[in-house]
């Protein structure tokens, strides 16, 4: 009985010893990688905390869900928050909004104070971002959608002839990575973290831009876009990073200059599609609707 105890003790702790083993184990491990060599004692203690920290959250798994599945369910504003489509949009546009004008407003003083056309297309390109999505947040918060098809499809189209205009800054960021070797440099975990960021982003754009087709609104489908475009540069640069990182031993620098090469342009070709897929849908239905007008 004595061991049983002490055997669902260590399986199951209590939910506060839980969650400070996750910071204290994930720093540990951390700084083991990174300072302590692999086969000190005191990086395998860290690696055995880290095991046992995941193996405890993996026996609470069922618990959480259906924790999280009676707080969806009972909870007012989860309730809210699931049932609202316009909710969830606003706040996401919001978000982005902010995060896309203080990282261009960022990149444009970088580009002052180092005089760098490098940080200026990047500053550009965050700027286009930051441009549709107020252009469609200024409809949404006003608007359900389909209440105002025409107009939504008038805003799908410009968000379309935007895209376009932003693979100009992407062709210019291409440049420079590919002709000048200009990219980002960060520590192999911080470029780790970059890079599992990056891969859910995207995993979420390609679900949302399926799954918002749906609701039969152009401007939601947009943002979705927007979001799709975002994440698809997000790659690049984060290949880039991965390349500087990882591949500066192991790869010449004309074989990173041909990877950054065949990767941006077809992420640029892909974005010119979608741009002209949207534009071209758009004016498909415009004049439908005009048409049944008259």
């Amino acid at each position: 009985m004595f061991f049983k105890k002490i055997g669902k003790a260590l399986l199951f702790p209590h939910i506060a010893v839980m969650l400070i083993l996750v910071p204290v184990a994930t720093v540990y491990l951390v700084y083991s990688m990174v300072f302590l060599g692999t086969e000190s004692i005191a990086a395998i203690v860290s690696y055995v905390l880290a095991a046992y920290t995941l193996t405890v959250w993996c026996f609470k798994t069922p618990f959480l869900i259906r924790f999280f599945k009676t707080f969806k369910n009972e909870n007012k504003y989860a309730r809210i928050w699931r049932n609202d489509l316009a909710l969830r949009v606003n706040v996401s546009l919001y978000g982005t909004l902010i995060y896309n004008t203080a990282y261009a407003l960022l990149q444009l003083g970088m580009g002052f104070w180092h005089r760098s056309y490098w940080f200026y297309s990047l500053a550009g390109y965050y700027v286009s971002l930051a441009v549709m999505r107020f252009f469609l947040l200024r409809y949404t918060s006003k608007h359900q959608p389909g209440e105002k098809m025409l107009d939504e499809l008038t805003k799908y189209r410009a968000c379309g002839i935007i895209l376009l205009v932003m693979n100009l800054a992407l062709a210019l960021m291409i440049f420079f990575m590919v002709y000048w070797n200009r990219t980002f440099h960060h520590h192999e975990i911080t470029t780790i973290a970059l890079a599992a960021y990056t891969f859910t982003s995207l995993t979420r754009a390609i679900i949302n831009i399926i799954k918002y087709r749906k609701y039969n609104s152009p401007v939601y489908s947009a943002s979705k876009a927007i979001s799709l475009a975002s994440a698809c540069v997000s790659m690049l640069i984060l290949e880039s990073t991965m390349l500087t990182t990882f591949g500066a031993e192991t790869m010449s620098l004309t074989e990173r200059r041909i990877l950054l090469g065949v990767s941006g342009g077809v992420i640029s070709a892909f974005i010119i599609a979608m741009a002209v897929y949207m534009i071209a849908q758009a004016n498909k239905k415009i004049r439908l609707r005009k048409t049944r007008k008259k």
